[in-house]
């Protein structure tokens, strides 16, 4: 079943919901074991949107697009290559993505989150969808002139790894086939990105089953698939967009 799950704050509490139209529906309990539907609604204005989600990790993938992967000269890996994006650089829909400092160039990457909902570990391809909660957008903010700076050894978790370099949201989708679903990363009103999420190396199912041989995935805990063509860097002042059809628009300023 379709719905649009969010997490945000009313009057100085949190709380967890969907979205209906204009409203937010208010549920209890948990929102990944056992929900319980509430009767009350509250307008979407009238509350502020956290991120849908408190993950223990977000895990960013790396060539998983054939059509990056083919621009770049990277050829196709055997095996999922990710890094883990760490928890200070979470940020709200809605936040502001704060700039390190310094001369350097900060890029947006536009990407599919993979929310998980049940612990999973050492789980087969043929049951990673029963751990999958639904998905999300997320902007994999990353210092470009940080990677490889240093011959000796690629800084991937530094350049990805600054104050709110990983703002995801607005809310979290059930009920969605991910091979039909198209990401679009929106600057200052520029579309920059718009990639079929089907060009993956690795599909959502492989992601889940191959990662959780490696670690235990935890309810909340995001996979990001990877980004496609059309990166970018962007300057302070900007607004950056990553919208999905069916999930929803996540904005934040870029200062």
């Amino acid at each position: 079943m379709h719905q649009q799950w969010v997490r945000f704050l009313e009057g100085g509490s949190t709380r967890f919901g969907t979205i209906e139209g204009e409203r937010v529906r208010v549920w209890h309990g948990n929102m990944f074991e056992y929900p319980v539907r509430g009767d009350r609604t509250i307008a979407l204005a009238d509350v502020q949107l956290l991120m849908p989600v408190q993950p223990t990790k977000v895990i960013a993938l790396w060539n998983n697009f054939k059509a990056l992967g083919e621009k770049l000269n990277l050829s196709a890996p055997p095996e999922p290559l990710y890094l883990v994006k760490t928890p200070n650089s979470y940020l709200e829909p809605g936040g502001t993505i704060r700039h390190p400092g310094g001369g350097v160039k900060v890029v947006f990457e536009g990407e599919l989150g993979i929310v998980i909902g049940r612990t999973c570990k050492q789980v087969g391809e043929r049951d990673a969808m029963r751990h999958v909660f639904g998905f999300t957008c997320a902007n994999d903010v990353t210092v470009a002139d940080i990677l490889n700076r240093d011959a000796s050894f690629a800084q991937w978790v530094r350049a990805k790894g600054f104050d709110t370099f990983c703002p995801f949201g607005p809310a979290v989708a059930t009920g969605l086939d991910p091979e039909k679903l198209t990401v679009r990363t929106v600057l200052n009103g520029d579309v920059r990105q718009d990639y079929p999420v089907s060009d993956m190396r690795f599909s959502v199912a492989q992601l889940v089953s191959l990662i959780s041989q490696d670690m235990s995935l935890l309810p909340g805990d995001i996979i990001l698939c990877g980004t496609s063509v059309g990166v970018g860097s962007m300057k302070p002042g900007s607004t950056v967009e990553v919208e999905i059809a069916g999930i929803g628009r996540l904005t934040n300023r870029f200062e």
